[in-house]
């Protein structure tokens, strides 16, 4: 029983921290203390050290013994490791996913697009955030190939962080609103070379993203 709790103690702390620093309210480079983090969530030390471990492993926290444990900055190495490794599986899997493309998929795209729409109306950007999220999951999903999405997954939350904050630009989730409508209307053409060309051009946003987060939080960066 003991095992039990101690189990879900961690896994409790471990999604909340995980949350906070993807969402940018834990900022970059900012040191975390196990025994006041313990205080605020009311338990020991013990889930605490071990949800670290687990955020570690994620790419989220740099723990160094003997110094203290701060949020991990963005690596370039590893964002460009995670956008080859992303553009090489998204475009595979709207290759396979046009092949079976119909009015019911394009129908449900669709729907996504009118809440992406409404959140950039209402300037909700976590909302608008979530929902880019699921409209990529819904290529995946609907493609027939759903599993696939959780290695891109991997990719993805590596840059999760510097894609938030490139939603402070004033026009930026306008602009990524209409590459996803471009996006739907080449998977709803039927003509591959069109699905990904907008994905591609989609997808290669990154490269802006990268200069215009080292121009406005360099200290964010390894």
């Amino acid at each position: 029983m003991e095992d039990i709790v101690r189990r879900t103690t961690t896994d409790a702390v471990y999604e909340k921290l995980h949350d906070e620093i993807v969402s940018l309210e834990i900022l970059p480079g900012t040191k975390l203390s196990e025994t006041e983090v313990a205080r605020r969530f009311g338990v020991s030390r013990q889930p605490v050290r071990n949800a670290f471990t687990r955020l570690g492993t994620d790419e989220l926290l740099v723990i160094r013994p003997q110094k203290a444990t701060e949020v991990r900055g963005f690596s370039m190495e590893r964002i460009e490791l995670a956008r080859l490794v992303r553009m090489a599986v998204e475009l595979e899997v709207v290759n396979r996913a046009i092949q079976v493309w119909d009015a019911t998929r394009e129908a449900k795209l669709a729907e996504n697009l009118a809440l992406q729409e409404q959140a950039v109306r209402d300037g909700d950007l976590p909302a608008f955030h979530a929902l880019d999220y699921d409209f990529h999951k819904l290529i995946y999903v609907l493609g027939g190939h759903p599993l696939a999405f959780e290695v891109m997954l991997e990719c993805k939350q590596k840059v999760d962080r510097l894609c938030l904050l490139s939603l402070e630009k004033g026009s930026e989730a306008e602009a990524i609103l209409a590459e996803h409508r471009e996006i739907a209307a080449g998977m709803a053409s039927g003509r591959l070379e069109q699905a990904q060309s907008s994905m591609r051009k989609h997808l290669s946003r990154l490269d802006e993203t990268i200069a215009f987060i080292h121009e406005t939080h360099p200290n964010y960066f390894e």
